[in-house]
């Protein structure tokens, strides 16, 4: 596995995670003062959101249920754990952002290579009642 975002395994197939990028930022408050800079407090840390570009070849490995599950999960507006393949919890992420481009069509339209990006931003984890039906994929 390289990473799972809910209830969405990325691994090598079906879903190959083939990039990943990450931007952070910190928060600060600017003071207004005369004849100099104004000084910047920090106030705390702002966005994070990652990158994850993946792919899909839905006639040789499959894997048109995981691009469901995601657009799923992007229509719920719940928060998913982020995970990295090594065990790391990365945190609680929304999903902003699900963009697809699929080319060399087959007979039926579906393209046999579908490129996927997808942007998630931290957010703070649901309510205890709802964590379960969200990691099981039932949310």
């Amino acid at each position: 596995m390289l990473a799972q975002l809910g209830s969405v395994q990325m691994e090598v197939w079906p879903l190959n995670l083939t990039e990943t990028s990450l931007d952070s930022e910190a928060t600060f408050a600017e003071k207004s003062v005369m004849g100099r800079r104004p000084p910047l407090e920090f106030v705390g840390p702002g966005a994070e959101t990652w990158t994850l570009k993946c792919k899909l070849f839905p006639s040789k490995f499959g894997g048109l249920s995981s691009l469901q599950r995601l657009q799923s999960q992007l229509a719920s507006g719940l928060p998913m754990p982020f995970m990295r393949g090594d065990g790391t919890a990365l945190g609680w992420f929304v999903i902003e952002k699900v963009s697809e481009r699929a080319n060399h069509l087959d007979r039926h339209g579906v393209g046999q290579v579908i490129e996927l990006d997808i942007t998630v931003k931290r957010s703070d984890p649901p309510r205890g009642g709802t964590i379960f039906s969200i990691i099981s994929g039932l949310g």
